[in-house]
């Protein structure tokens, strides 16, 4: 039952084209009212497609139409009558995840990802840290997400990524909330030690691993790897008894967390499809080959499943900076991975950290033939600022005066080298001028790393962000999807 000229010219509300869709005797469509956004449906008056619904209802003829805000609950009824917007596993597709601090950029993402076709899309990805940092919930990054998608008219499917997930909890709240992709981050259980423990401090630590979660014994770990040869495509590793030993200590206990949220996620997805990351990139050193082969060997042999993923590279990969070292030595070290991922998966090798790393992305596509998933978080945040920035001057000269004060405080848990005393004297910077700050390297981290404590209520910045953003949102979709177009592209092997 699609909408007619005369009723659109009936509703006499600017409507949203692309989210124009039909469920059952209904009509669904967003909407901009003197309140904001608007979920909006015509039906007729008995309709059961329209229960479920709440909202201001009125009379068109013989047909009831419903303005209904943008609530949990709407979206649940909502996702329940359109499958394309119930989030799903993506498998071994080429994938880009695609977080949302502010909870309005998934129509920018939407539009790179119809630019760039062929790549499967996250819309839905928060991390338990982000969320803590933006007062948000699971439901609420779900939610927003369910209405960008609906908004754009994208019915290609999409995840939704608990992002660095650590406990048991943490899994049960985005089940709860529906969410497809979860990323296990053992890191608490990394031994970073292990990569300078000398030869009799590291038998003791091996012989200390928790060996029943492990469901084997030292000897027999021991046994499976030395004196072996293990073939990977054209490349043979031979683990002599220290490199063993440092690959066991570094990772044992990180594997053995990760089979322990994995089945715990099994058990709690049991009538559900779901997807498992890996993610060890947020470690001090990073995992070479050989402790990459031997994490893969023993998740498999403790039977846990898993799509994709993270390694720490070598090199650096700071927050909303391109990648920092020799891209040589990236190329090299990505393509043992990369063959690693087909011969023990095949997975996906994932990028953690990965906005704004232009120089690698061909890299890495090339490598990995396509077993590919790059996740990214901060830059749709600041994009917001640099369109911010040309809008809302004075609001942006304060926020980025509060990132300054903060940033010695909020960087603490991020890998990031600005340098206070690089950031240019943005009060004397021009107005027009104030938007090409964020092409500066040391303003980008110093904006990044404050995200949490500018989006706090308290201080008033997250609702004047917001108000501006909504005000001029084709803007800030526009400046998201030529930002966007630049990741996506030689990711798909066209940049």
């Amino acid at each position: 039952m699609s909408l007619s000229f005369q009723q659109l010219a009936e509703i006499n509300l600017p409507i949203y084209p692309n989210s124009l869709a039909d469920a059952g005797d209904a009509t669904f469509f967003l909407a901009w009212t003197e309140g904001g956004k608007r979920l909006g449906l015509l039906a007729p008056a008995d309709s059961a497609t329209a229960a479920g619904f709440d909202g201001e209802r009125s009379s068109r003829g013989d047909k009831v139409l419903l303005i209904c805000p943008l609530t949990h609950a709407n979206a649940v009824a909502l996702r329940n009558r359109f499958s394309w917007l119930q989030p799903r596993p993506l498998g071994l597709q080429l994938s880009a995840g695609c977080g949302d601090r502010l909870g309005l950029a998934t129509p920018g993402h939407a539009r790179a990802a119809m630019a760039v076709p062929g790549i499967s899309m996250i819309f839905a990805q928060q991390s338990v840290r982000e969320l803590a940092r933006t007062g948000r919930t699971a439901k609420e990054v779900m939610d927003a997400a369910t209405w960008g998608v609906f908004q754009e008219g994208w019915r290609l499917g999409f995840g939704a990524d608990a992002d660095h997930i650590k406990t048991p909890e943490d899994i049960d709240t985005y089940v709860a909330a529906g969410y497809t992709f979860f990323t296990v981050d053992p890191g608490a259980f990394v031994d970073a030690a292990a990569e300078a423990d000398d030869g009799g401090t590291l038998r003791a630590k091996y012989a200390a691993l928790p060996w029943p979660d492990l469901a084997t014994t030292a000897r027999d770990l021991r046994a499976a790897y030395l004196d072996k040869r293990l073939e990977v495509e054209d490349r043979v590793f031979s683990l002599d008894e220290e490199t063993f030993l440092r690959a066991a200590v570094k990772y044992g206990r990180a594997v053995a967390q990760v089979a322990t949220m994995y089945r715990h996620l099994a058990a709690r997805c049991s009538t559900c499809d779901f997807e498992l990351e890996v993610s060890v990139d947020e470690t001090e050193s990073p995992t070479s080959h050989a402790e990459h082969l031997f994490i893969a060997r023993e998740l498999r042999r403790l039977g846990v499943r898993w799509v994709s993923l993270a390694p720490r590279y070598v090199g650096r990969f700071e927050k909303g900076v391109d990648y920092i070292g020799d891209l040589a030595a990236f190329e090299a070290d990505f393509a043992g991975h990369a063959a690693i991922a087909r011969a023990l998966g095949p997975y996906k090798l994932s990028l953690h950290t990965g906005s704004d790393k232009f120089s690698i992305y061909g890299i890495a596509a090339r490598a990995t033939r396509g077993l590919l998933h790059l996740k990214t978080a901060g830059t749709s945040y600041l994009e917001a600022l640099r369109v911010v920035a040309g809008l809302d001057p004075g609001l942006f000269r304060e926020i980025l005066a509060f990132a300054l004060a903060r940033y010695e405080t909020d960087r603490v848990s991020y890998h990031v080298s600005a340098d206070l005393a690089r950031v240019p004297p943005f009060h004397h910077v021009a107005d027009r001028d104030l938007p090409g700050l964020l092409d500066d390297f040391d303003v980008r981290q110093v904006l990044h790393v404050a995200f949490g404590s500018v989006l706090t209520p308290v201080n008033g910045f997250k609702a004047r962000l917001l108000a501006v953003l909504a005000e001029h949102e084709e803007a800030y979709y526009a400046a998201l999807e030529q930002h966007f177009v630049r990741h996506l592209l030689p990711l798909a092997g066209r940049g």
